[in-house]
């Protein structure tokens, strides 16, 4: 007679990255918090981490957005969680942005153990008032930026420097001319 042992369900770990439009309202980041968590509980997951990271630059704009409010999930689960959460995202008109990947093969669920601190998804505050927000017409390309007194000051070396005028190299020249006189 044999017998055989049932092991217990496996699953993976996933981690996904999402990005909300920066003025985005605390309800409406609530509601996505609260389709993700539904996502993952409705298809058989397990929220093991959730953390807000806050508003940041985006590495480069995304449709009109230069900033956005990040948010990580890590979850555990199978390949159609992946598949259903990210269709929930795309629809989802406060998301600009996801990206998932896959941490771990293989793990038992058993073995994970969760604080029900660290799943809880945070608040999103409203944008700070000293943020200067982009009019309509800055987000269109009608209205050109201030200028940059930086970008200026620096151009304006370039050009010396290609003329030969004021560069640090020339000075230093002069320098040695003096020094052998």
């Amino acid at each position: 007679m044999t017998t055989e042992t049932q092991s217990a369900p496996r699953a993976r770990e996933y981690e996904t990255i999402y990005i909300l439009r920066a003025a985005v309202q605390k309800d409406d980041a609530e509601k996505v918090a609260h389709r993700v968590g539904e996502v993952v509980d409705k298809v058989g997951g397990r929220l093991t981490r959730v953390e807000t990271w806050g508003r940041r630059q985006l590495a480069y704009p995304v449709g009109k957005s230069k900033r956005g409010v990040y948010v990580y999930v890590k979850y555990l689960g199978g390949g159609e969680l992946v598949s259903e959460l990210e269709r929930n995202l795309r629809m989802l008109d406060d998301v600009i942005k996801y990206q998932t990947v896959q941490v771990r093969d293989d793990v038992d669920p058993a073995e994970v153990a969760i604080d029900p601190e660290t799943v809880k998804f945070d608040a999103v505050e409203p944008p700070a008032d000293d943020e200067p927000e982009e009019t309509l017409e800055q987000e269109l390309g009608l209205v050109e930026a201030p200028p940059d007194p930086d970008r200026d000051r620096d151009r304006d070396r370039d050009r010396d420097r290609d003329r030969g005028d004021g560069s640090e190299e020339g000075e230093e020249e002069d320098e040695e001319e003096e020094e052998e006189d």
